[in-house]
């Protein structure tokens, strides 16, 4: 139930990085008993709004109220002792410890609750005494929520809480929120998914440029209302499937199976095959296999067993270098941007050198083309960067992501691996990629898409191959396909049909 004072105020909250408004003035409020969703594309602010509150950054202008008080957030700890609890998309647990030692990690003698009294107000069914290397990422993400509503949080951050989970396992965390908003706690959601905006939220407040454009009861609110709030434009939100013909099979994976250095088995015998012209979605759970599969067949991963053929020749077991030394043109887009993709101290015409320098004739670079070819990509794809020599880890994450993805497609490749090509962009962003990867569709390209929202595999892709635990338990052609089968199946379980042919 909604509580007339705020439990969270900002009034004229403002921070500057350098000649860059991050935050401009913002004014924003957040009710106990009330879920808010913050909406904003990337480089809107929200980011750097939620740092102020959890005590990373400090505004240059304006003031924060807890609860009608006054209150000046030096450190995360400052945070904490206000009773603000941030739950980050990448959990902090020690795989190793117990989920109660996990969360009773750090709290020495201030915990408020104990975790089985949470446990039981939020009827949560977690295995307190589980190690967290058994537990599934929905498990994991209720120990991170028992860590802070032990220390008697009653304000929530979640930053893309959804990311890396199934249907059902989001329709759980949904359930969760919902009990916790009964508990009265305040709630901020940050988000990228409209769909589930409208599914928990009460209220959405939109950033845009760094300036809060407004706030919109969820009841009165639809997907085109809150995007044109978000882009300041009108914006077509259908995800189209490019009709093209299906050529030959370019990409045959064969009984492919990878063990891990200790053991673990990453892949078991996964069978599938790529065609000119299609794009192939990978869904799966946080973990299931999709970065093995993606490095083995870039030639980053060795394999255990099967094969992996382009063209009809094989490719396992060789290096990127000799991969393309046999005339194989493929791009690869890895989940780790700058620990992979990129190099983030350098810029982007010297990131797009590192694919093509060894083409060069004689000992001095020629940056010239690499400039040309940054500019380009810089105007078509919208990218925000103060100039061509600023070091792409000086970039917001969509930015980075966008040259990563331009990059990749510049090279005209044969076979585009894509892992999470959208995560972390606005939705203008997105559909622009989703039109650039129909695009490579259209020339023939075969595409190894790797995502974590379901309809927009349903949307985007021709067919759909679901990895469970390294296994590979479905491949389903997209128009006959159901987000509650896909669940099942990124779940490991059967279907009813299964079951009586058992």
């Amino acid at each position: 139930m909604k509580h007339d004072m705020p439990a969270i105020q900002l009034i004229g909250l403002t921070k500057t990085f350098g000649t860059v408004k991050a935050n401009d003035h913002i004014n924003l409020d957040v009710h106990s008993g009330e879920i808010l969703a913050l909406l904003g594309e990337n480089g809107s602010g929200k980011t750097t709004l939620m740092n102020m509150l959890s005590g990373i950054y400090q505004p240059d202008e304006g003031n924060i109220f807890i609860k009608g008080k006054a209150v000046n957030i030096r450190s995360p700890k400052d945070a904490i002792n206000l009773g603000i609890g941030m739950i980050h998309q990448h959990f902090k647990l020690v795989d190793l410890f117990t989920a109660r030692e996990n969360i009773q990690l750090g709290q020495r003698n201030n915990q408020a609750f104990s975790p089985d009294e949470v446990c039981k107000k939020l009827g949560l069914k977690t295995d307190l005494d589980k190690k967290i290397y058994n537990m599934s990422v929905s498990e994991k993400q209720s120990v991170e929520i028992l860590k802070v509503l032990t220390r008697g949080a009653d304000i929530l951050i979640l930053d893309e809480p959804t990311a890396v989970l199934t249907p059902q396992e989001i329709e759980s965390l949904f359930k969760i929120l919902r009990a916790m908003k009964e508990d009265g706690k305040a709630i901020v959601i940050i988000t990228h998914k409209l769909e589930e905006v409208m599914n928990i939220s009460d209220r959405v407040a939109v950033l845009h440029k760094g300036v809060n454009v407004g706030s919109i009861d969820t009841a009165k609110a639809d997907r085109f209302v809150l995007t044109q709030m978000m882009v300041g434009r009108q914006v077509d939100l259908q995800i189209k499937r490019a009709l093209a013909k299906t050529g030959d099979t370019i990409l045959d994976v064969h009984q492919l199976s990878i063990t891990a250095a200790d053991g673990q088995k990453e892949l078991q015998s996964v069978s599938f095959q790529l065609h000119a012209g299609e794009i192939l979605g990978v869904a799966g759970v946080a973990g299931s296999g999709q970065k093995a599969l993606c490095e083995a067949i870039a030639g980053l991963q060795e394999i255990s067993g099967g094969s992996i053929l382009l063209d009809g020749k094989r490719i396992d077991g060789l290096s990127p270098r000799d991969i393309i030394k046999r005339g194989v043109s493929m791009a690869f887009i890895p989940e780790d941007r700058l620990g992979m993709g990129l190099v983030g101290s350098m810029n982007i015409p010297d990131n797009l050198l590192l694919k093509t320098y060894r083409e060069q004739p004689g000992i001095l670079l020629n940056r010239k083309s690499a400039k040309n070819e940054a500019a380009r990509m810089i105007e078509g794809l919208d990218i925000s960067t103060p100039g061509l020599n600023t070091p792409v880890q000086k970039l917001s994450g969509g930015n980075v992501q966008k040259v990563l993805l331009g990059r990749e497609i510049s090279l005209s490749p044969k076979v585009l691996i894509t892992a999470y090509p959208v995560r972390g962009l606005d939705i203008g962003a997105s559909m622009r990629i989703y039109d650039m990867l129909n695009e490579q569709k259209l020339k023939g390209v075969a595409v190894l898409f790797i995502g974590e929202d379901l309809d927009v595999l349903l949307s985007l892709c021709d067919r759909i191959a679901v990895l469970s635990s390294g296994r590979l338990t479905a491949i389903v052609d997209s128009k006959f396909a159901t987000k509650a089968l896909l669940g099942m199946k990124m779940a490991g379980l059967r279907t009813d049909k299964e079951d009586a042919y058992a």
